[in-house]
Protein backbone atom coordinates (compact mmCIF):
# COMPACT_ATOMS: atom_id res chain seq x y z
CA UNK A 1 0.00 0.00 0.00
CA UNK A 2 2.85 2.68 1.19
CA UNK A 3 4.27 1.60 -2.71
CA UNK A 4 0.97 2.79 -4.53
CA UNK A 5 1.03 5.76 -2.63
CA UNK A 6 4.57 6.66 -3.21
CA UNK A 7 4.03 5.55 -7.34
CA UNK A 8 0.87 7.44 -7.09
CA UNK A 9 1.92 10.95 -5.46
CA UNK A 10 5.54 10.99 -7.41
CA UNK A 11 3.74 13.17 -10.57
CA UNK A 12 2.09 15.33 -8.36
CA UNK A 13 5.65 16.24 -6.37
CA UNK A 14 7.25 16.57 -9.72
CA UNK A 15 4.85 18.81 -11.19
CA UNK A 16 5.03 21.05 -7.75
CA UNK A 17 8.30 21.13 -8.40
CA UNK A 18 8.50 21.98 -11.82
CA UNK A 19 5.60 24.62 -11.13
CA UNK A 20 7.91 26.37 -8.30
CA UNK A 21 10.78 26.25 -10.74
CA UNK A 22 8.85 27.77 -13.39
CA UNK A 23 7.77 30.76 -10.62
CA UNK A 24 10.84 31.60 -9.76
CA UNK A 25 12.15 31.58 -13.43
CA UNK A 26 9.20 33.99 -14.33
CA UNK A 27 10.16 36.31 -11.39
CA UNK A 28 13.80 36.09 -11.39
CA UNK A 29 13.61 37.63 -15.25
CA UNK A 30 10.54 40.35 -14.31
CA UNK A 31 13.67 41.15 -11.52
CA UNK A 32 16.47 41.60 -14.00
CA UNK A 33 14.30 43.80 -16.27
CA UNK A 34 15.10 47.69 -16.35
CA UNK A 35 13.24 49.43 -13.38
CA UNK A 36 12.42 52.42 -11.81
CA UNK A 37 15.10 51.19 -9.03
CA UNK A 38 18.19 53.01 -10.04
CA UNK A 39 15.86 56.37 -9.77
CA UNK A 40 14.33 55.13 -7.04
CA UNK A 41 17.29 54.94 -4.96
CA UNK A 42 18.87 58.02 -6.48
CA UNK A 43 16.02 60.02 -5.55
CA UNK A 44 16.29 58.65 -1.87
CA UNK A 45 19.70 59.51 -1.37
CA UNK A 46 20.73 62.40 -3.65
CA UNK A 47 17.49 64.36 -2.84
CA UNK A 48 16.42 63.27 0.48
CA UNK A 49 19.90 62.01 1.97
CA UNK A 50 20.78 60.90 5.54
CA UNK A 51 17.56 60.20 7.16
CA UNK A 52 17.23 60.04 10.84
CA UNK A 53 13.95 59.36 12.82
CA UNK A 54 12.41 62.76 14.08
CA UNK A 55 13.63 64.86 11.28
CA UNK A 56 12.03 66.18 7.86
CA UNK A 57 14.37 63.93 5.69
CA UNK A 58 12.81 60.65 7.54
CA UNK A 59 9.31 62.06 6.89
CA UNK A 60 10.08 62.44 3.46
CA UNK A 61 11.92 59.08 3.38
CA UNK A 62 8.43 57.89 4.45
CA UNK A 63 6.41 59.28 1.72
CA UNK A 64 8.94 58.30 -0.53
CA UNK A 65 8.16 54.43 0.46
CA UNK A 66 4.13 55.26 0.13
CA UNK A 67 4.47 56.33 -3.27
CA UNK A 68 6.89 53.91 -4.45
CA UNK A 69 4.83 51.05 -3.49
CA UNK A 70 2.34 52.58 -4.76
CA UNK A 71 3.96 52.92 -8.14
CA UNK A 72 4.69 49.10 -7.99
CA UNK A 73 1.45 48.15 -8.01
CA UNK A 74 0.58 46.69 -4.45
CA UNK A 75 -2.75 45.51 -3.53
CA UNK A 76 -2.39 48.10 -0.09
CA UNK A 77 0.22 50.58 1.17
CA UNK A 78 -0.02 51.87 4.93
CA UNK A 79 2.36 53.27 7.64
CA UNK A 80 2.12 52.03 11.23
CA UNK A 81 3.23 54.83 14.05
CA UNK A 82 5.48 54.07 16.73
CA UNK A 83 7.83 56.26 19.02
CA UNK A 84 11.42 56.32 19.76
CA UNK A 85 11.84 57.53 23.53
CA UNK A 86 14.48 60.32 22.46
CA UNK A 87 15.18 62.68 19.65
CA UNK A 88 18.20 63.43 19.14
CA UNK A 89 20.54 65.83 17.01
CA UNK A 90 24.28 66.95 16.96
CA UNK A 91 25.75 70.04 17.39
CA UNK A 92 29.23 71.69 16.64
CA UNK A 93 31.07 68.97 18.07
CA UNK A 94 34.76 70.05 18.51
CA UNK A 95 37.61 69.08 20.57
CA UNK A 96 41.31 70.19 20.58
CA UNK A 97 44.34 69.16 22.42
CA UNK A 98 45.77 72.30 23.87
CA UNK A 99 48.53 71.59 26.50
CA UNK A 100 52.03 70.27 25.70
CA UNK A 101 51.23 70.63 21.64
CA UNK A 102 48.12 72.17 20.02
CA UNK A 103 46.35 70.64 17.50
CA UNK A 104 42.56 70.38 16.28
CA UNK A 105 41.13 66.90 16.56
CA UNK A 106 38.77 65.35 13.68
CA UNK A 107 35.47 64.58 16.04
CA UNK A 108 31.88 63.61 15.64
CA UNK A 109 29.64 62.54 18.60
CA UNK A 110 28.21 59.00 18.96
CA UNK A 111 24.52 59.44 18.33
CA UNK A 112 22.30 59.01 20.85
CA UNK A 113 25.33 59.98 23.00
CA UNK A 114 24.47 63.13 26.30
CA UNK A 115 25.74 66.82 25.57
CA UNK A 116 28.74 67.95 27.36
CA UNK A 117 29.07 71.45 27.87
CA UNK A 118 32.46 72.68 27.24
CA UNK A 119 35.35 71.72 29.15
CA UNK A 120 38.84 72.91 28.96
CA UNK A 121 42.18 71.34 29.43
CA UNK A 122 40.60 67.78 30.21
CA UNK A 123 43.28 65.19 30.68
CA UNK A 124 43.63 62.76 28.21
CA UNK A 125 44.47 59.28 29.33
CA UNK A 126 44.93 56.59 26.88
CA UNK A 127 43.10 53.40 28.53
CA UNK A 128 44.36 51.21 24.95
CA UNK A 129 41.49 48.69 23.74
CA UNK A 130 39.43 49.17 27.29
CA UNK A 131 40.12 45.86 28.70
CA UNK A 132 39.59 45.71 32.70
CA UNK A 133 43.58 45.32 32.70
CA UNK A 134 43.83 48.86 30.49
CA UNK A 135 41.62 50.41 32.85
CA UNK A 136 43.62 49.09 36.06
CA UNK A 137 46.48 50.70 33.82
CA UNK A 138 45.23 53.82 33.62
CA UNK A 139 45.11 54.76 37.24
CA UNK A 140 42.43 57.02 38.16
CA UNK A 141 40.17 58.31 35.47
CA UNK A 142 38.10 60.44 36.95
CA UNK A 143 36.89 63.74 34.87
CA UNK A 144 39.58 62.13 31.77
CA UNK A 145 38.76 61.66 28.42
CA UNK A 146 38.95 58.46 27.84
CA UNK A 147 41.18 57.29 24.60
CA UNK A 148 40.45 53.73 23.29
CA UNK A 149 41.95 51.92 20.44
CA UNK A 150 40.35 50.05 17.89
CA UNK A 151 41.79 47.53 15.07
CA UNK A 152 41.36 48.87 11.42
CA UNK A 153 37.96 47.09 9.58
CA UNK A 154 38.83 44.40 7.30
CA UNK A 155 36.04 42.06 7.24
CA UNK A 156 32.45 41.25 8.86
CA UNK A 157 34.09 40.43 12.36
CA UNK A 158 35.64 43.89 13.19
CA UNK A 159 32.28 45.03 12.82
CA UNK A 160 30.58 43.54 15.09
CA UNK A 161 33.46 43.56 17.73
CA UNK A 162 33.33 47.34 17.63
CA UNK A 163 29.79 47.32 18.89
CA UNK A 164 30.34 44.14 21.21
CA UNK A 165 33.42 45.50 22.57
CA UNK A 166 31.48 48.98 23.85
CA UNK A 167 29.62 48.15 26.35
CA UNK A 168 31.84 47.41 28.76
CA UNK A 169 34.66 50.14 27.62
CA UNK A 170 31.39 52.34 28.81
CA UNK A 171 30.49 50.45 31.95
CA UNK A 172 33.92 50.56 33.25
CA UNK A 173 34.20 54.50 32.64
CA UNK A 174 31.30 55.52 34.04
CA UNK A 175 32.10 53.67 37.04
CA UNK A 176 35.35 55.81 37.03
CA UNK A 177 33.94 58.96 36.63
CA UNK A 178 35.36 59.83 33.33
CA UNK A 179 34.46 62.84 31.63
CA UNK A 180 34.34 61.31 28.21
CA UNK A 181 35.03 58.01 25.73
CA UNK A 182 36.74 59.12 22.81
CA UNK A 183 36.60 55.78 20.18
CA UNK A 184 39.15 55.75 17.77
CA UNK A 185 37.63 55.36 14.08
CA UNK A 186 37.99 51.76 12.65
CA UNK A 187 38.53 53.72 8.89
CA UNK A 188 41.89 55.18 7.56
CA UNK A 189 42.11 58.83 5.82
CA UNK A 190 40.51 60.76 8.72
CA UNK A 191 37.06 59.12 7.42
CA UNK A 192 34.49 59.54 10.03
CA UNK A 193 30.87 57.90 10.84
CA UNK A 194 28.06 57.87 13.25
CA UNK A 195 26.62 55.09 15.31
CA UNK A 196 25.00 54.53 18.38
CA UNK A 197 25.62 52.60 21.99
CA UNK A 198 22.52 52.27 23.42
CA UNK A 199 20.51 49.46 22.54
CA UNK A 200 16.61 50.80 22.57
CA UNK A 201 16.80 54.42 21.45
CA UNK A 202 17.65 55.79 24.98
CA UNK A 203 19.80 58.46 25.15
CA UNK A 204 23.45 56.76 26.23
CA UNK A 205 25.18 57.22 29.97
CA UNK A 206 27.93 59.32 29.50
CA UNK A 207 29.37 62.12 26.23
CA UNK A 208 31.27 59.60 23.38
CA UNK A 209 33.01 61.31 20.50
CA UNK A 210 34.51 58.94 17.33
CA UNK A 211 37.85 60.47 16.59
CA UNK A 212 39.91 60.52 12.96
CA UNK A 213 42.17 57.28 13.39
CA UNK A 214 45.03 59.41 12.19
CA UNK A 215 44.67 62.35 15.38
CA UNK A 216 43.66 59.17 17.44
CA UNK A 217 47.08 57.49 16.81
CA UNK A 218 49.00 61.01 17.27
CA UNK A 219 47.41 61.52 20.88
CA UNK A 220 48.39 57.57 21.53
CA UNK A 221 52.09 58.07 20.43
CA UNK A 222 52.29 61.54 22.24
CA UNK A 223 50.89 59.81 25.43
CA UNK A 224 53.31 56.92 24.70
CA UNK A 225 56.50 59.12 24.80
CA UNK A 226 55.14 60.69 27.97
CA UNK A 227 53.51 64.04 27.60
CA UNK A 228 50.43 64.61 29.57
CA UNK A 229 47.55 65.84 26.86
CA UNK A 230 45.05 68.50 28.09
CA UNK A 231 42.14 68.76 25.58
CA UNK A 232 39.42 71.21 25.30
CA UNK A 233 35.86 69.61 24.53
CA UNK A 234 32.68 70.59 23.67
CA UNK A 235 29.37 68.21 22.55
CA UNK A 236 26.63 70.55 22.13
CA UNK A 237 23.99 67.65 21.12
CA UNK A 238 19.85 68.29 21.17
CA UNK A 239 18.20 66.24 23.00
CA UNK A 240 14.34 65.79 23.04
CA UNK A 241 11.59 64.03 24.48
CA UNK A 242 10.06 60.81 22.98
CA UNK A 243 9.60 61.16 19.03
CA UNK A 244 6.99 59.78 16.70
CA UNK A 245 8.03 57.36 13.93
CA UNK A 246 6.57 54.75 11.18
CA UNK A 247 6.76 51.87 9.26
CA UNK A 248 5.60 51.86 5.43
CA UNK A 249 4.09 48.70 4.65
CA UNK A 250 3.15 47.44 1.30
CA UNK A 251 1.19 44.28 0.79
CA UNK A 252 0.61 41.32 -1.82
CA UNK A 253 -2.42 39.49 -0.80
CA UNK A 254 -2.20 35.62 -0.94
CA UNK A 255 -4.35 33.77 -2.63
CA UNK A 256 -5.41 31.02 -0.62
CA UNK A 257 -4.05 32.08 2.42
CA UNK A 258 -3.83 35.42 2.98
CA UNK A 259 -4.23 35.45 6.79
CA UNK A 260 -0.68 33.32 6.37
CA UNK A 261 2.12 36.08 5.75
CA UNK A 262 6.12 36.44 4.46
CA UNK A 263 7.64 39.29 5.45
CA UNK A 264 10.12 41.16 3.26
CA UNK A 265 11.97 44.09 5.12
CA UNK A 266 14.79 46.08 5.29
CA UNK A 267 15.12 50.04 7.18
CA UNK A 268 14.89 52.77 5.41
CA UNK A 269 16.14 55.07 8.58
CA UNK A 270 20.52 55.94 7.84
CA UNK A 271 23.03 58.35 9.86
CA UNK A 272 23.31 61.74 8.10
CA UNK A 273 26.82 62.29 7.40
CA UNK A 274 26.38 60.41 4.10
CA UNK A 275 23.32 59.56 2.32
CA UNK A 276 22.86 56.04 3.50
CA UNK A 277 23.21 54.20 0.28
CA UNK A 278 24.42 51.54 1.45
CA UNK A 279 23.28 50.87 4.85
CA UNK A 280 20.81 50.96 3.74
CA UNK A 281 19.02 52.56 0.94
CA UNK A 282 19.94 50.38 -2.07
CA UNK A 283 17.97 47.17 0.55
CA UNK A 284 14.98 49.81 0.43
CA UNK A 285 14.80 50.30 -3.19
CA UNK A 286 15.52 46.36 -2.97
CA UNK A 287 12.23 45.76 -1.24
CA UNK A 288 10.07 48.11 -3.63
CA UNK A 289 11.17 46.63 -6.69
CA UNK A 290 10.69 42.87 -5.72
CA UNK A 291 7.40 43.73 -5.35
CA UNK A 292 7.04 45.41 -8.72
CA UNK A 293 8.75 42.01 -10.35
CA UNK A 294 6.27 39.74 -8.51
CA UNK A 295 3.36 41.81 -9.75
CA UNK A 296 4.55 42.33 -13.34
CA UNK A 297 5.18 38.30 -13.21
CA UNK A 298 1.08 37.87 -13.26
CA UNK A 299 1.91 35.54 -10.14
CA UNK A 300 -0.06 35.35 -7.10
CA UNK A 301 1.19 33.46 -4.01
CA UNK A 302 -0.98 31.15 -1.81
CA UNK A 303 -0.05 33.34 1.44
CA UNK A 304 0.01 37.37 1.26
CA UNK A 305 3.67 39.04 1.41
CA UNK A 306 4.17 41.86 3.54
CA UNK A 307 7.30 44.58 1.97
CA UNK A 308 7.59 46.60 5.07
CA UNK A 309 10.58 49.63 5.50
CA UNK A 310 11.09 49.90 9.06
CA UNK A 311 12.25 53.27 10.87
CA UNK A 312 14.24 53.05 13.82
CA UNK A 313 17.07 50.22 13.01
CA UNK A 314 20.24 52.11 13.67
CA UNK A 315 18.68 53.19 16.82
CA UNK A 316 18.32 49.70 18.06
CA UNK A 317 15.36 48.05 15.90
CA UNK A 318 12.60 49.87 17.20
CA UNK A 319 10.65 49.66 14.36
CA UNK A 320 10.89 46.37 13.58
CA UNK A 321 10.12 45.91 17.33
CA UNK A 322 7.39 47.64 17.41
CA UNK A 323 6.22 46.01 14.60
CA UNK A 324 6.19 42.39 15.87
CA UNK A 325 4.95 43.48 19.24
CA UNK A 326 2.25 45.18 17.71
CA UNK A 327 1.37 41.91 15.59
CA UNK A 328 2.15 39.15 17.99
CA UNK A 329 -1.46 38.39 18.32
CA UNK A 330 -1.09 37.03 14.36
CA UNK A 331 2.96 35.86 14.21
CA UNK A 332 1.75 31.79 14.50
CA UNK A 333 0.36 32.57 10.60
CA UNK A 334 3.55 34.26 9.70
CA UNK A 335 5.60 31.60 7.51
CA UNK A 336 8.99 33.63 7.54
CA UNK A 337 11.22 36.99 7.37
CA UNK A 338 13.40 37.67 4.89
CA UNK A 339 15.95 40.85 5.62
CA UNK A 340 18.37 42.35 3.22
CA UNK A 341 20.83 44.60 5.31
CA UNK A 342 24.57 44.59 3.72
CA UNK A 343 24.86 46.50 1.15
CA UNK A 344 25.66 45.76 -2.05
CA UNK A 345 28.11 42.30 -1.65
CA UNK A 346 27.30 39.66 -3.42
CA UNK A 347 24.95 37.32 -1.68
CA UNK A 348 26.22 34.31 -0.80
CA UNK A 349 22.61 32.56 0.80
CA UNK A 350 20.88 33.16 3.92
CA UNK A 351 21.37 32.92 8.24
CA UNK A 352 18.65 30.80 9.58
CA UNK A 353 18.91 32.60 13.04
CA UNK A 354 19.68 29.34 14.52
CA UNK A 355 17.19 27.30 13.08
CA UNK A 356 18.03 24.08 12.08
CA UNK A 357 14.85 22.40 12.02
CA UNK A 358 14.13 24.48 8.89
CA UNK A 359 16.98 24.04 6.87
CA UNK A 360 15.77 21.27 4.67
CA UNK A 361 12.53 23.15 3.43
CA UNK A 362 15.24 26.17 2.86
CA UNK A 363 17.40 24.41 1.04
CA UNK A 364 14.63 23.38 -1.08
CA UNK A 365 12.92 26.74 -1.47
CA UNK A 366 16.49 28.61 -2.41
CA UNK A 367 17.37 26.18 -4.75
CA UNK A 368 16.29 27.97 -8.02
CA UNK A 369 19.19 30.86 -6.62
CA UNK A 370 21.88 28.32 -7.59
CA UNK A 371 22.50 30.59 -10.58
CA UNK A 372 23.53 32.83 -8.81
CA UNK A 373 25.57 30.96 -6.49
CA UNK A 374 23.63 32.30 -3.31
CA UNK A 375 22.45 28.98 -2.15
CA UNK A 376 24.78 28.59 1.34
CA UNK A 377 22.84 28.30 4.59
CA UNK A 378 24.06 29.24 7.85
CA UNK A 379 22.71 28.50 11.24
CA UNK A 380 24.31 31.05 13.24
CA UNK A 381 22.05 33.78 14.38
CA UNK A 382 23.00 37.46 15.69
CA UNK A 383 21.88 40.80 17.44
CA UNK A 384 21.81 43.38 14.60
CA UNK A 385 18.90 44.06 12.15
CA UNK A 386 15.51 43.79 11.72
CA UNK A 387 15.16 39.96 11.89
CA UNK A 388 15.74 40.02 15.56
CA UNK A 389 12.56 40.89 17.25
CA UNK A 390 10.80 38.15 14.99
CA UNK A 391 13.88 35.57 15.85
CA UNK A 392 13.02 36.27 19.85
CA UNK A 393 8.83 35.57 18.68
CA UNK A 394 10.09 32.39 17.67
CA UNK A 395 9.17 33.51 13.46
CA UNK A 396 11.72 31.71 10.74
CA UNK A 397 14.12 34.28 9.75
CA UNK A 398 16.55 34.41 6.93
CA UNK A 399 18.69 37.22 6.42
CA UNK A 400 20.88 37.25 3.47
CA UNK A 401 24.89 36.51 3.95
CA UNK A 402 26.91 39.00 1.29
CA UNK A 403 30.49 39.01 0.98
CA UNK A 404 31.56 42.68 2.20
CA UNK A 405 32.22 43.91 -0.93
CA UNK A 406 32.51 48.02 -0.58
CA UNK A 407 30.51 47.81 2.68
CA UNK A 408 32.73 48.01 5.91
CA UNK A 409 34.60 51.07 4.95
CA UNK A 410 31.73 53.43 3.72
CA UNK A 411 29.35 52.04 6.63
CA UNK A 412 27.82 54.52 8.15
CA UNK A 413 30.59 57.36 7.36
CA UNK A 414 30.21 60.32 5.09
CA UNK A 415 31.39 58.37 2.14
CA UNK A 416 28.15 56.08 2.08
CA UNK A 417 26.68 57.76 -1.00
CA UNK A 418 25.05 56.72 -4.21
CA UNK A 419 27.93 56.14 -6.26
CA UNK A 420 29.01 53.05 -4.11
CA UNK A 421 26.13 51.12 -5.18
CA UNK A 422 26.76 48.33 -8.05
CA UNK A 423 23.48 48.91 -9.84
CA UNK A 424 23.72 45.42 -11.65
CA UNK A 425 24.52 43.71 -8.17
CA UNK A 426 21.67 45.28 -6.45
CA UNK A 427 19.11 44.04 -9.49
CA UNK A 428 20.88 40.00 -9.07
CA UNK A 429 19.73 40.85 -5.30
CA UNK A 430 16.25 42.04 -6.15
CA UNK A 431 15.60 38.62 -8.29
CA UNK A 432 16.85 36.52 -4.87
CA UNK A 433 14.68 38.67 -2.61
CA UNK A 434 11.33 38.19 -4.42
CA UNK A 435 12.11 34.71 -5.81
CA UNK A 436 12.60 33.43 -2.06
CA UNK A 437 10.33 35.32 -0.25
CA UNK A 438 7.64 34.28 -3.19
CA UNK A 439 8.90 31.08 -2.57
CA UNK A 440 8.21 30.84 1.06
CA UNK A 441 4.51 32.63 0.38
CA UNK A 442 3.76 29.72 -1.89
CA UNK A 443 4.61 26.75 -0.44
CA UNK A 444 2.04 24.70 0.06
CA UNK A 445 3.64 23.81 3.90
CA UNK A 446 5.47 26.59 6.13
CA UNK A 447 8.95 26.99 6.08
CA UNK A 448 8.90 25.87 9.81
CA UNK A 449 6.66 26.21 13.02
CA UNK A 450 6.70 28.91 15.51
CA UNK A 451 9.21 28.33 18.52
CA UNK A 452 8.05 28.30 22.27
CA UNK A 453 10.27 30.45 25.06
CA UNK A 454 11.53 27.71 25.95
CA UNK A 455 13.34 26.55 22.35
CA UNK A 456 14.05 29.97 21.32
CA UNK A 457 16.26 30.42 24.79
CA UNK A 458 17.50 27.37 23.56
CA UNK A 459 18.65 28.17 20.14
CA UNK A 460 19.99 31.35 21.56
CA UNK A 461 22.46 29.55 24.43
CA UNK A 462 23.42 27.37 21.11
CA UNK A 463 24.38 30.02 18.68
CA UNK A 464 26.00 32.10 21.39
CA UNK A 465 23.06 35.18 20.83
CA UNK A 466 22.17 34.83 24.39
CA UNK A 467 25.69 35.96 25.55
CA UNK A 468 25.09 39.41 22.97
CA UNK A 469 21.76 40.18 25.32
CA UNK A 470 23.49 39.67 28.29
CA UNK A 471 26.53 42.26 26.52
CA UNK A 472 23.92 44.33 25.62
CA UNK A 473 21.74 44.33 28.69
CA UNK A 474 18.74 42.75 27.19
CA UNK A 475 18.81 39.09 28.21
CA UNK A 476 17.29 39.91 31.46
CA UNK A 477 13.91 41.54 29.48
CA UNK A 478 13.95 38.42 27.69
CA UNK A 479 13.94 36.05 30.77
CA UNK A 480 11.06 38.33 32.37
CA UNK A 481 9.05 38.09 29.30
CA UNK A 482 9.77 42.16 28.44
CA UNK A 483 11.19 41.59 25.02
CA UNK A 484 10.22 38.17 22.66
CA UNK A 485 8.23 35.49 23.29
CA UNK A 486 6.72 34.75 26.85
CA UNK A 487 5.59 31.44 26.58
Amino acid sequence: MRRVKTYLLLPVVLVCAAFAQDASDRIIAEALKPSSLDQNLQRLTDGIGGRVPGTPAMQKAVDWGLAAFKAAGADRVHTEDFTIRSSWAEGATRMNVVSPEQFKVRVVSLAWAPALAPHTRVPVLDVGHGSAQDFAKAGSIAGAILLVHSEEMKEWKDLFDEYLNAPPVIDRAVQGTALAIAFQSTRPNDLLYRHTNSADGEIDRIPMVLVAREDAGRMARLLAAGQKLYADLAIPNRIGGPIPAANVVAEIRGSEKPDEFVVLGAHLDSWELGTGALDNGCNAALVIDALRAIKASGLRPRRSIRFILFSGEEEGMVGSHAYAVAHRSELDKAAGVVVFDSGIGRVTGFSLGGRKDVVGAATTLVAPLKQFDATALTTDAEWGTDNFDFLLEGVPTLVANQEEGNYLINYHAMSDTFDKVDLAQLKKHVAEAAAVSFAIADSPEKLGPRLTHAQIEQTMRDTGLDEQLKIFGMWTEWQNGKRGRAQ
